[in-house]
């Protein structure tokens, strides 16, 4: 039997206390943001640290009595499970076309797709080229501008690249077509790099709001980002109001500019933060494979 030296033992305990350094230090902003969401709000201006300052729920019972808040919430929903959908099958099927030798052009297109990653056009030309597709108050501006993505593009055709060539040979010798390959064989196999770019697409989902802010006015196609993004907005204009216009306006100032932050971004973050961990297996298998050729 091995027998442990003073070195390894040394060596073990200095790793297992750095890692443990580095889970606090990664954990630890997320459950503070919690604690002063939670906490009362004029208490937690002195000072929040393990626990929260006081126990006030008034910032959410504020939030969740947002006119639309429940609308918001699902087109936000729809807008991230289709959008990652899309953006997933869309950018594989690609991907996959891109890696046969059989496509005319295929070097330039890909090049192309390139070229996306290094230059971008800018917010006006992007607007006008919304407007002039029409997507202006449509639902469809959420989830067709994302349906290819350079970089998932990329990582997925590289990933599919290091599959094994005589799996799609068999199938071609059975009679299968490239959409049936690549719907039962190369996309089943490329499970790890579709759920890192599920991940990434679904995070991107969630949290962009400005196309929604700026080609969006119906009400009811307005995300849940911005929807808190507004109510914060009106809740810093709110805090900074003088003890005299709050009178005058028969108000009682209840939160804090700070409260509502932390609270706005519980919302915002938590059901990304709740999906992450069924998925990680896959996210860092994925990113390992398919960063090993370029």
């Amino acid at each position: 039997m091995y027998k442990r030296s003073k070195s390894d033992i040394a060596f073990d305990t200095v790793n297992y206390l750095l890692l443990a350094l580095l889970l606090i230090v990664t954990l630890y902003p997320f459950y503070y943001i919690f604690i002063y969401s939670i906490s009362n709000s004029f208490e937690a201006q002195k000072g929040v640290f393990l626990w929260p300052a006081g126990f006030s729920l008034e910032s959410y019972k504020a939030a969740f009595k947002l006119k639309g808040l429940t609308d918001a919430a699902i087109v936000s929903v729809v807008r991230t499970v289709l959008g990652t959908i899309i953006t997933v099958l869309c950018s594989a099927f690609f991907a996959y076309l891109i890696t046969k030798q059989e496509m005319p052009f295929r070097k330039l297109i890909y090049r192309f797709v390139l070229v996306t990653m290094y230059f971008n056009a800018g917010f006006i030309p992007w607007y006008l080229t919304m407007k002039a597709y029409g997507l202006q108050n449509s639902f469809l501006l959420y989830i067709l501008p994302s349906a290819l993505v350079g970089f998932y593009i990329i990582l997925i055709k590289t990933f599919m690249e290091q599959l094994p060539p005589s799996l799609e040979e068999s199938a071609k010798i059975d009679g299968a077509g490239y959409m049936k390959i690549f719907t039962s064989i190369v996309f089943p196999l490329s499970m790890p790099i579709i759920a890192t770019i599920a991940v990434f697409a679904a995070v991107a989902q969630w949290n962009t709001w400005f196309d929604n802010f700026f080609l969006v006015s119906d009400p009811k196609l307005q995300t849940l980002q911005l929807l808190l993004y507004n109510f914060l907005s009106q809740t810093n204009s709110f805090a900074g109001m003088t003890g005299e216009e709050l009178a005058r306006n028969g108000q009682v100032r209840v939160m804090t500019p700070q409260s509502v932050q932390m609270t706005v971004t519980m919302l915002v973050t938590l059901p990304i933060v709740l999906v992450y961990p069924f998925l990680q297996r896959f996210f860092v298998k994925g990113i390992m494979l398919g960063a090993v050729k370029g």
